[in-house]
């Protein structure tokens, strides 16, 4: 793995990984836990690889692979209630290029690899108890699927680290924090045009604060975040200690 690039050759992945794949356009990446045996355990909204239960979807589900007519016997169909699920390798990949996420990075690292989703200062666990968190997920659940919330990259997160922010408004992701990050960098750096025109300067602001907002709300760094075994995780899910609330689609919140 390089400065630029996490990309990696099936024949490196060792159990306990946590990989990724960009889907076309490099709009988002579906991230899940290499297992082992050619499987990935990933979090889903229902099957689906995202979802928002906005207009927004129509952009992502557009860029992700097309649904398979044919049922691949390697993987496991999505349980009522249950959006983790294993999928073979290449049913993971989509035909996609194969990444694994870094663990542990300087923060120079970090704050070079500019887009979010690719990396974090957090510490991983052992491969043994990450395969663990993500095999007892599969059986327990993960909770709602939410893509700001609680989304796949989320849930290989936890899986490799055990941390978890009990009270966020934002996910841990990288994605969800550069997609709110981005656009809060451009708010924020606006009021400096009463002290530069310089557009470069505006530029670099801008860019200055979106890197100070990923840094900031990287799980390897935040006060708030908390190791919460899995099996605690999943008692605070079924007993409502711990919710995230799923969006509703528009047909339904129209009424």
């Amino acid at each position: 793995m390089g400065l630029l690039s996490n990309r990696i050759d099936k024949k490196s992945l060792n159990p306990g990984d946590h990989v990724y794949s960009w889907r076309t356009a490099y709009i988002y990446a579906h991230h899940g836990i290499y297992v082992g045996n050619n499987t990935v355990i990933h979090f889903t909204r229902r099957g689906q690889e995202v979802g928002t239960g906005t207009v927004l979807d129509l952009i992502l589900v557009s860029s992700g692979p097309a649904q398979s007519q044919l049922h691949c016997p390697t993987c496991t169909p999505p349980e009522e209630g249950n959006g983790v699920v294993s999928s073979c390798l290449d049913c993971f990949l989509a035909g996609g290029i194969l990444y694994r996420f870094e663990y542990a990075v300087t923060p120079a690292l970090f704050i070079a690899k500019a887009r979010g989703g690719t990396c974090t200062l957090a510490v991983s666990d052992s491969d043994d108890l990450v395969v663990h968190r993500a095999k007892y997920l599969l059986e327990n659940g993960f909770g709602c699927y939410n893509v700001f919330k609680n989304n796949c990259e989320d849930f290989a997160i936890y899986c490799k680290t055990g941390l978890l922010v009990l009270d966020h408004s934002v996910g841990r992701s990288g994605q969800a924090i550069s997609i709110v990050g981005g656009p809060l960098a451009a708010v924020l750096s606006t009021p400096l045009r009463l002290v530069t025109t310089n557009i470069y300067g505006m530029a670099a602001t801008a860019v200055g604060m979106y890197c100070a907002s990923r840094y900031a709300a990287d799980i390897g760094i935040r006060m708030d975040a908390v190791k919460v075994p899995v099996e605690d995780l999943t008692r605070r899910l079924a007993t409502g200690l711990l919710q995230v609330i799923e969006p509703q689609p528009l047909a339904a919140t129209a009424h």
